[in-house]
């Protein structure tokens, strides 16, 4: 009779549970028994380590074998599972030291030829080991650099069972094959991209670095200089914006040029970005490390599950958790399903999404910027004069309804984006400010933000209560007198006051003020209600 155990560990969401895996030898018929709540790919690793371990040149123990996973009430799904099982096998028929791998957290998939091939997830789940106490983790080598990511935490790739027991049992190590050729793709790769994903979904389009051309620039945007400013006020405030115009106006160019003017993750906001694309399987290979705000642009027939997250079993990210600390473009808004949108809501206020399913309830992160962009009307032509809109005013109510009152009231920032005038188009009005430019004005607005709510639970204006805006940072006496005006006409509601001041306060942090004044108010006031007032046009280059 034999005994062994080791680790691995369950992800429920971007969420880790260390599982322990125990294996047990008993004298009998030869059978492999595996319990613990598996799903049908874990039930398929029996067949997938028995032949792993008989092509690694281990003998396969001709006895009753009992595995089992603990804690029996997670769910448990995936691969992943197969290494640590192996192990504990291994260490039951007493081919490895049990007690070596006892307290060794081991992730992988086997391939029936023994290769350890990589899985999904590797990043939240050594965060989810290292936060029970484990140091010494065992992952696919191409996930070698993802883990390592997680400091205090010992990692070692392997590319074999073989060479994984050589190492366990001291060993000669066997030389491996180095794999593919230059230039080719690794086969092995293929268990981190979800078909159909797309390599870059989830990513801000273009790469940084190299030539010009390789990311989009704010310079090529002509004309649009009041929705220029607004996107710089979103950045610099992380504040919800709605762009309406015709069709050709440059809205999709100006959401696209967004996530370039963003700063760039900071180390946090790294780990929580890579862990989401790491469980969603669009983690570019390659890449272990997120470092660009994202980029998620799904299309206006997405599902409510897509959009908010959801699937059989246990529930995977949606856009709004690939958008996490970036930009979630919706693109062709009105167009959405009513409900998809709606779903939106709790999200924009809390910064997470909550999913409830039979097999458990998953929290996902889910703290993005929205950036909208609709037609007045279907044919486009509706604010256009002379354009020849045929649209029935009725349909061109019922268009526009599509998006939700209490949807719109999250929104901080709605811009009509007006057709590109012929001087604009032929650059008789000069080059607009590149994204370079204008990021670093955005860096240095939140770095006031920054500094004045140091030692608080927030980081950035738009994340501020109301309260807290008009008890503990005040604007400047009498700069609200116009808001207050506009909420006893019923043109603002309470949410849209907070929202204005919000707004306020970033305008003042781009200007280098130490607190909103009545220009500043009067920014957000038209930033909010899509009204000109003049104000915009007082502010001069930038906000």
């Amino acid at each position: 009779m034999g005994f062994a155990r080791a680790c691995s560990v369950a992800l429920v969401g971007v969420d880790g549970v260390v599982v322990e895996v125990q294996a047990d030898l008993e004298p009998g018929v030869a059978a492999f028994t595996l319990v613990g709540l598996p799903d049908k790919t874990l039930v398929e690793s029996r067949d997938r380590v028995r032949a792993a371990v008989v092509n690694s040149g281990a003998a396969w123990p001709q006895k009753k074998l009992t595995v089992g996973l603990s804690p029996a009430s997670v769910p448990k799904a995936g691969a992943g599972f197969d290494l640590a099982v192996a192990i504990a096998v291994l260490g039951a028929a007493e081919v490895v030291d049990p007690g070596a791998i006892a307290d060794l957290v081991l992730i992988g998939e086997l391939g029936l030829d023994g290769r350890v091939r990589p899985v999904r997830g590797i990043l939240p789940a050594v965060l989810a080991a290292a936060e029970a106490g484990y140091r010494q983790v065992v992952v696919p080598q191409q996930c070698a650099a993802e883990a390592a990511l997680v400091p205090d935490v010992s990692v070692l790739g392997v590319r074999s069972l073989r060479r994984l027991i050589a190492v366990l049992t001291d060993g000669e190590v066997p030389e491996e094959d180095p794999g593919d050729p230059p230039g080719r793709p690794d086969p092995m790769l293929a268990g981190l991209l979800v078909p159909g994903a797309g390599l870059g979904t989830g990513l801000a389009p273009g790469r940084p670095g190299g030539d010009c051309a390789d990311f989009p620039d704010l310079a090529d945007v002509t004309g649009q200089h009041t929705a220029r400013r607004a996107l710089e006020v979103a950045a610099a405030g992380g504040h919800h914006l709605f762009l309406s115009g015709p069709p050709g106006a440059g809205k999709t160019m100006l959401a696209e040029r967004l996530p370039w003017i963003l700063p760039p993750l900071t180390r946090q906001d790294s780990v929580e970005v890579t862990a989401v694309h790491s469980v969603a399987g669009i983690l570019p290979p390659g890449e272990p490390l997120v470092s660009r705000p994202p980029y998620c642009a799904p299309h206006h027939s997405a599902t409510m599950q897509s959009l908010v997250g959801g699937g059989t079993g246990v529930p995977r990210p949606g856009a709004v958790s690939l958008a996490h600390r970036g930009v979630l473009f919706l693109d062709e808004a009105a167009e959405f399903h009513s409900r998809a949108l709606d779903a939106l809501r709790q999200p924009l206020e809390s910064g997470h999404v909550v999913i409830a399913r039979a097999a458990g309830v998953v929290r996902l992160p889910a703290r993005f910027l929205m950036v909208l962009a609709a037609n007045p009307c279907p044919c486009g032509r509706h604010t256009l004069h002379g354009a020849g809109c045929e649209c029935p005013p009725s349909v061109v109510r019922r268009y526009q309804a599509r998006l939700s009152g209490p949807l719109l009231d999250r929104v901080d920032l709605r811009v009509e984006v007006e057709p590109v005038t012929r001087s604009d188009l032929l650059g008789q009005g000069g080059r607009g400010e590149s994204s370079e430019v204008v990021a670093d004005r955005v860096r240095e607005a939140r770095e006031r933000a920054a500094a004045r709510l140091a030692g608080t639970p927030w980081r950035l204006n738009s994340e501020v209560p109301g309260q807290e805006l008009r008890t503990r940072w005040q604007a400047a006496p009498g700069a609200l007198a116009q808001a207050e005006r506009e909420l006893e006409r019923g043109l603002l509601t309470a949410r849209g006051l907070d929202r204005v001041l919000r707004v306020a306060w970033t305008v003042a942090d781009l200007r280098g003020r130490e607190r909103p004044e009545a220009l500043d108010v009067a920014v957000a006031l038209e930033l909010r209600t899509g009204i000109a007032r003049g104000a915009m046009s007082l502010t001069g280059a930038g906000t």
